[in-house]
């Protein structure tokens, strides 16, 4: 079922893809600490791709500087996968940074949609196919837990109520319909990147998911969730901590001022007009 909504610094650059090789659709990929899961993650994704959509993509490995030697892993892997290549950031300086590093290399070389998941298999591969298929009619597709069909597994209880309630948290003090504002697997236009300016997103860490879901909706962008499995990392650490989390909640509220702000300042300059 498909639900629908209306509504860098710092870095190493990447070998560029060769100039024959352009693509229209990238796949961002932030890595910390992932050698564990890099090489089947990266090999699964492209194999997924290249069934979905065959010579037209790239998928771009953002590492900041792993001390467990994932970039070193992700290069040797782009040189043996054209479609591959890995930009390494010199420090780890927070989720929303490495997304907007992903995103705006993407946008500089010719990205017309642009991807980010996870690295850890919590973001299974085998929906990349869907994803691309609902991006042909919606400015964000977001694969969602919270949606019909989609469902969080391998999870204690604990953590279940505290993602599933701060998804709640933040769709009434944004007061927005999607579900799924933290999802981090999800396809964005290129459009839509670039009317709501990639320098002005501010928030780091979790609550950059929200911030740019809910900026596309208050674009009037369409925005679908597809429903997905979303299931524990097997392998390496999770980021995600309980002081995250709350930073997140208190984040929230920000966002919603900083958009009231703007609004206001729209209406003044019309009234002057």
């Amino acid at each position: 079922m498909i639900h629908k909504t209306v509504g860098a610094l710092g870095c190493r650059p990447p070998r560029p893809p060769p100039s024959s090789m352009t693509a229209r659709t990238w796949l961002t990929l932030p890595t910390y600490n992932e050698v564990a899961n890099i090489e089947r993650i990266l090999r699964a994704i492209v194999a997924q791709l290249e069934r979905a959509i065959p010579g037209d993509f790239r998928v771009l490995v953002i590492d900041d500087s792993s001390p467990d030697g994932t970039g070193e892993v992700a290069d040797r892997l782009a040189e043996e996968i054209p479609e591959v290549c890995v930009l390494h950031r010199k420090e780890k300086d927070g989720l929303g940074r490495a997304y907007l590093a992903g995103f705006q290399y993407a946008v500089d070389h010719g990205a017309e949609l642009v991807g980010v998941m996870d690295a850890d298999f919590s973001h299974d591969p085998a929906y990349l196919p869907l994803l691309l298929e609902a991006a042909n009619d919606a400015d964000l597709v977001i694969g969602s837990r919270y949606v019909e069909g989609g469902q969080i597994a391998d999870w204690p209880p604990l953590r279940r109520v505290l993602s599933r309630g701060g998804s709640l948290y933040a769709r009434s003090i944004l007061g927005v319909h999607v579900r799924d504002l933290t999802g981090g697997f999800k396809f964005i236009r290129r459009e839509v990147l670039e009317r709501m300016d990639l320098s002005s997103l501010r928030a780091q860490g979790y609550v950059f998911n929200i911030e740019l879901t809910y900026r596309a909706l208050m674009l009037g962008c369409s925005v679908k969730e597809i429903p997905i499995v979303f299931r524990d990392r097997k392998e390496g650490r999770s980021k995600m901590s309980l002081p995250v989390a709350i930073e997140a909640l208190f984040l929230v509220p920000k966002l919603r001022r900083s958009h009231q702000r703007v609004e206001a300042a729209r209406a003044e300059e019309t009234a002057a007009a």
